[in-house]
């Protein structure tokens, strides 16, 4: 049972107010203690290292900044708290982790917002960096979003959450700012400094023992002026990931209803030569085996489009998953740093990261409930028995004449960031200074495979049980699905009837990135500094894909004395990772075996011409600011300090997309007209950060500004691409406007002991512009686009293709409070003084307009949350250390939340996640003052992550289990 967000916030606050109502009674000294509060430092008697030492100090930095910020500190030399750098951000307040394939975090979203309206920076300059991913979770990030597994955690030795933005901060965040640091080499005490890191990986599910290595060399000259510092991270995983998929939920009349059993009228479908149909027969060869009392109930209920069946919602493509990824992560940063007096600072940044995967997911399919006549598909079918919720969700349903398939994928993507920059920071005068930077980033995507082989087998009986509970139903299949004899990979019949194909995609991605930036610093009085400056940025966005020709698309017939068996093996194991229901075994292909017998390397692909656009986006843009800074401790009645600016931007356009269009007299290929568009917008940016000292200890914030978020750049470019096999068809926007709010933060900070804060936020948000992608299913024959695209594919014009695209839609208000406690317990006596607490709870509230679906006479729309918000948050740490032993748990709540509206399916509002609660915990023990032996645990209660469609009948659409993961290891510092 997964505690509500409600009762995981009771007991942060139980444990809060105990820790509180202790905390007094062992302070002897009110104004002792209002001394210590005021100027925090640790006890005398008591050596700050480890974690603690990282809290004290990223808490030191929260005190201090006027805007507001959270941050999370190295623990030690080449040591971040945790192995992946969005797990690690789950500790700051409003911030909720966004989970990818394998379980491991991928983005976050700060305050409700999601990661497209979240900026990150490298030291400094702003980056991007995109992997790829299943299906389920968007098949891959090309835009502005930020993809943190990229990275090693050991590269970084700080990161930085700013919540309100400054005048001198670039724009494009309505979340927030991230700043990920490297090390420096005159940050250390030491003139040489040296660490390295050596870790086993092992996770239940996949079973294996994989490497973790870290190495970092800090070396700076004898009067340590000049250094120079390099770091390098290597790691490898095998993940597994098992689960259930539906792929997406439909009531039954969107494919054509089910086969009317034999007597009942009207006749579905009706009588056809060509398909074998007739009064006694579903299709050739299948009999018409339907339960009339099953299929009457289904055509009995009508839904809100008011059509028979209309009132049952089946999964489209019920299916377990076994998922295998081989991943290799390798990172490193080099960085120089001279400082030649004390009034000069130059440094040098370089980072590298590249992250490769190969990724097989195998399913085993029952598809005739996505299929419609002309593949004989669901009208083909008969129900023999079923059992609805109330809601009209399936909980029990038998069939015969099921279409199953086995479907193998390969996903193949490297992503490889590159940035260098370097800043220069000199006082020109007493009271004159000057900030140089200026830097180039790239990150390639490069995803030359994604490569999906299918093989069928016709008519077979099938069910689908949730009656035991759950969202995993037991999958029986009326054939020996272990059996590759049972299975087909052949040309399509006359009759539609699919015996086996594939679909494959290559994509190259590039997205580069510049900077150039200076501002100046004029302290012209004691209390006030003027800061002023511009700002130079430019993007590149360029994205190539291919897929296969249509001269190669159609199945063909397997050589001579070649038959499945000879390119298939075995998928296990599910029954004893999964459910005790679940399949021993099923036939999956093995993808190199099937590219030689099939002769898929002389394959050809094609670009343009086949209806797949190669999109170049690039934007520039010129801003310049001016912010008033001051710092009045006397002259007014209680200590004022803060921020007080305005930032113009200009943003420069410029975007590419193709158009195919048909050639003379409708052959192939076709012509793909360039379309472009150039355009620009600009911004006024006002923004004011406030620090009222109430008491030396109690702090109040208030910050306003008026923000702006650009838009994707993947979603830009005119034009798109179409996939005549999957039926899915994407359209750009070039006039996207960007969104737009207005911002206010309040707060209040208590730091009530040396190393405490207790705090609550209160935000609002008023978001005046959104950008909204909204999937329709449209028929093929009203793109408008040439038939030619759908050659070779057993696609028909008439065929129902699920269309996004993006657009503006008027936004709405956000508003939400947080509320945060960091306490060690030094006030108690013995070991009890080395225990520590951190917890923290935000709830957003949020009322956006959205549009379901929009003709030129009319819109039909609703509100709902914010996409990728989830209501309420919560993280609770409770902490362990001395000068030998560290130990420390955590648990961290993200409530239930939306990832898309509409969901994309006939009569379903949204697609949604359900909450999820995590545990974690890590220990570490110092064999002596240079050696530590760690060990971390993650997903310690074997947490799934669940996907469900219809905010009602919250059906679920996506279950997968990646088990509990060990990492045992040493550290070494010399």
């Amino acid at each position: 049972m997964r505690p509500s967000a409600s009762r995981l916030a009771m007991v942060i606050a139980g444990l809060a107010g105990s820790a509180l109502l202790a905390a007094p009674a062992m302070a002897q000294d009110k104004q002792q203690s209002d001394q210590s509060a005021a100027a925090p430092q640790p006890e005398r008697d008591i050596i700050v290292t480890g974690f603690r030492s990282s809290l004290n100090a990223a808490l030191q930095e929260k005190r201090t900044s006027a805007a507001a910020i959270d941050a999370i500190k190295a623990e030690d030399v080449g040591k971040f708290p945790d192995s992946n750098l969005a797990e690690s951000m789950q500790r700051v307040p409003g911030i909720a982790l966004a989970r990818g394939d394998g379980g491991e975090g991928k983005n976050i979203a700060v305050r409700g917002l999601g990661a497209a309206f979240t900026r990150v920076r490298l030291n400094g300059m702003e980056g991007t960096a995109q992997t790829g991913s299943s299906d389920i979770y968007g098949a891959g990030n090309t835009g502005r979003s930020f993809d943190f597994n990229v990275f090693p955690t050991e590269i970084f030795s700080e990161l930085a959450v700013r919540k309100t933005p400054s005048a001198d901060v670039e724009e494009g965040s309505l979340g927030a700012t991230v700043d990920l640091k490297a090390p420096h080499p005159l940050d250390f005490h030491k003139p040489f400094v040296a660490t390295i890191s050596a870790k086993g990986v092992w996770n239940e599910v996949s079973r294996k023992v994989d490497p973790r290595v870290s190495l970092l060399i800090s070396k700076q000259n004898s009067d340590g002026t000049l250094g120079i510092l390099g770091t390098f991270s290597y790691s490898h995983r095998n993940i597994r990931e098992v689960g259930y998929s539906a792929v997406n939920i439909l009531p039954t009349y969107v494919n054509g209803g089910f086969c009317s059993p034999i007597g009942v009228t009207p006749q579905n479908p009706a009588t056809s030569a060509l398909k074998g149909t007739d009064a006694a027969n579903c299709s050739t060869g299948n009999p018409r085996t339907g339960s009339v009392a099953a299929y009457n109930q289904i055509q009995s209920l009508t839904g809100p489009s008011g059509q028979p069946g209309g009132g049952v919602f089946l999964p489209r493509i019920p299916r377990y998953l076994n998922s295998v990824q081989d991943a290799t992560r390798l990172g490193g940063s080099l960085s120089l740093q001279w400082k030649p007096d004390d009034r000069t600072e130059i440094v040098f940044d370089g980072l590298f990261s590249r992250y490769q995967v190969t990724r097989h997911d195998n399913y085993i399919d029952a598809l005739s409930f996505a299929r419609n006549a002309s593949n004989n598909g669901q009208p083909m079918t008969s129900v023999t028995d079923i059992q609805l919720k109330s809601n009209g969700s399936l909980l029990y349903g038998a069939f015969n004449g099921v279409d199953l398939r086995s479907e193998s994928l390969v996903d193949r993507f490297t992503t490889t960031f590159a940035q260098g920059n370097i800043t220069l920071h000199h006082e020109l005068t007493d009271k004159l200074t000057v900030d140089v930077m200026g830097g180039w980033s790239k990150s390639i995507f490069d995803n030359p495979e994604r490569l999906t082989v299918n093989l069928d087998a016709i008519d077979a009986p099938f069910s689908i049980d949730f009656r035991g509970g759950g969202s995993i139903p037991v999958l029986k299949y009326g054939i020996d699905v272990s059996n590759p004899a049972n299975f087909s990979y052949a040309p399509g019949k006359a009759d539609g009837t699919v015996l086996g194909n594939f679909n494959t995609r290559n994509w190259y991605v590039t997205t580069r990135n510049l900077t150039y930036d200076t501002s100046f610093t004029w302290a012209w009085s004691d209390h006030f500094k003027l800061k002023f400056g511009g700002q130079f940025r430019e993007s590149a966005f360029k994205n190539r894909q291919l897929n296969i020709a249509p001269a190669n698309q159609a199945t063909t017939a397997l050589p001579a004395g070649v038959t499945t068996s000879d390119f298939t093996y075995q998928i296990t194991g599910l029954n004893k990772l999964l459910n005790p229901g679940a399949l021993s075994s099923f036939t999956a292909t093995d993808i190199e075996k099937w590219k030689q017998a099939v002769g898929y390397n002389s394959f050809t692909f094609c670009g343009i011409e086949c209806g797949n656009g190669s999109p170049e986006v690039r934007e520039q843009e010129l801003g310049a600011f001016v912010m008033q800074q001051f710092d009045l401790p006397d002259t007014l009645p209680i200590p004022v300090r803060g921020d007080v600016g305005v930032r113009f931007v200009n943003t420069m356009q410029h975007t590419v997309g193709y158009i195919p269009t048909a050639t003379t007299g409708g052959a192939y290929p076709t012509v793909a007209i360039p379309a472009i568009v150039d355009r620009q917008y600009s911004d006024w940016l006002p923004s004011a950060n406030i620090v009222l000292e109430l008491r030396p200890n109690l702090l109040m914030r208030l910050s306003a500004a008026k923000v702006m978020s650009r838009p994707e750049l993947a979603v830009l470019p005119s034009g798109g691409s179409v996939n005549a096999v999957t039926r899915t068809a994407t359209i750009g926007n070039p006039y996207l406007n960007p969104i737009r709010a207005t911002t206010f933060d309040a707060a209040l900070e208590w730091y009530f002991r040396p190393g405490s804060l207790l705090s609550v936020a209160y935000f609002h948000k008023q978001i005046s512009t959104y950008i909204q992608s909204v999937n329709t299913l449209v028929p093929y024959s009203q793109l408008g686009l040439p038939n030619t695209l759908l050659a070779n594919s057993n696609t028909q014009p008439s065929d129902l293709f699920t269309v996004t695209r993006s657009v503006n839609t008027p936004g709405g208000p956000l508003n939400g409070v947080e509320v945060n406690l960091q306490l060690p317990f030094t006030f108690l006596k013995g070991f009890a003084k080395d225990f520590g607490l951190l917890a923290n709870y935000t709830h957003v509230a949020s009322r956006v307009n959205y549009v379901l679906q929009s003709s030129a006479t009319s819109t039909l729309s609703t509100t709902a949350n914010l996409v990728n918000m989830s209501p309420d948050t919560a993280s609770g740490t409770l902490f362990y250390e001395n000068k030998l032993f560290s130990i420390r748990g955590t648990v961290s709540y993200r409530g239930p939340f939306i990832r898309q509206i509409p969901s994309g399916a006939n009569d379903s509002d949204v697609l949604g996640n359900h909450g999820t609660t995590y545990i974690d915990a890590s220990a570490s023990y110092n064999l002596t003052k240079q050696v530590k032996l760690t060990v971390d645990v993650q997903n310690i209660t074997d947490t799934h992550n669940v996907l469900y469609i219809d905010s009602g009948r919250q059906d679920p659409l996506f279950d997968t289990r990646t088990g509990r993961t060990i990492t045992f290891g040493v550290n070494a510092k010399f």
